[in-house]
């Protein structure tokens, strides 16, 4: 569980992908999550090669078939893709989240100051997560929020040349940290300012562009618009 995912410091530069064989977690299971977590927190980044099936089951102390399997469940999940003739590599569309090594190794700390071990955290975490909450309320919100602003930037997209430079009312942070609410909030708003804004410009420049046609262009200027 929790101790699978962060290991010590010594083992993890020793081995970031050593499996504990004597763990009630099946060894297959111990490598998938090595792995998710390795990608997730941005360690194996998107586009690099991940390590063959013969060498990752030396690595792991693991027999080839557990390492195949392994790769299968990670592609089908989107995380991996298999290039035939050239190996297996990170999915090029895979965000990684630095911060969740910080966050987990500051639980683990906390835990172990209270004197609880990594396995109680990760058996209480993963009971509290598969519960409805204000928390699953929250994440809910923010999920809707992401891709409302992955709408509006894909839309921004196409206005390039018509962005306003200073309309920013989210404010920029230069370390990596999970956004809230009010955070994705401000992005969206700016955003839908931004939008509005470079639509304004675009059709004052369509207007100016028509100002300026001569007799036949102004002419097929309202031609097409009656279309």
């Amino acid at each position: 569980m929790m101790e699978v995912l962060c290991a010590s410091v010594t083992q993890v530069e020793a081995n970031p992908f050593a499996i504990d064989p004597s763990d009630e977690l099946p060894v297959g299971l111990q490598l998938s999550w090595r792995l998710r977590a390795l990608i997730s927190t941005g360690e194996l980044t998107a586009g690099e090669r991940l390590p063959s099936f013969r060498r990752l089951a030396e690595w792991a102390g693991v027999n080839v078939g557990t390492v195949r399997a392994v790769y299968e469940t990670l592609e089908a999940d989107g995380l991996v893709v298999t290039r035939h003739g050239q190996g297996t590599f990170v999915a090029e569309g895979v965000e990684a989240a630095p911060q969740l090594e910080e966050i987990a190794a500051d639980a683990l700390r906390r835990a172990g100051e209270a004197g609880l071990g990594p396995r109680d955290l990760a058996i209480v975490a993963m009971a509290c997560a598969s519960l409805p909450g204000e928390e699953s309320e929250t994440l809910e919100v923010r999920q809707e929020l992401r891709r409302q602003i992955a709408r509006l930037e894909a839309e921004l997209a196409s206005y390039t040349g018509h962005l306003k430079a200073d309309l920013g009312t989210a404010p920029r942070r230069a370390v990596a940290h999970v956004a809230g609410v009010e955070e994705l909030e401000q992005t969206r708003d700016t955003l839908i300012a931004q939008l509005a804004a470079a639509q304004r410009e675009s059709e004052q420049e369509v207007r100016r562009r028509a100002s300026s046609r001569g007799p036949l262009g102004r002419a097929m200027s309202r031609w097409r618009n009656r279309r």
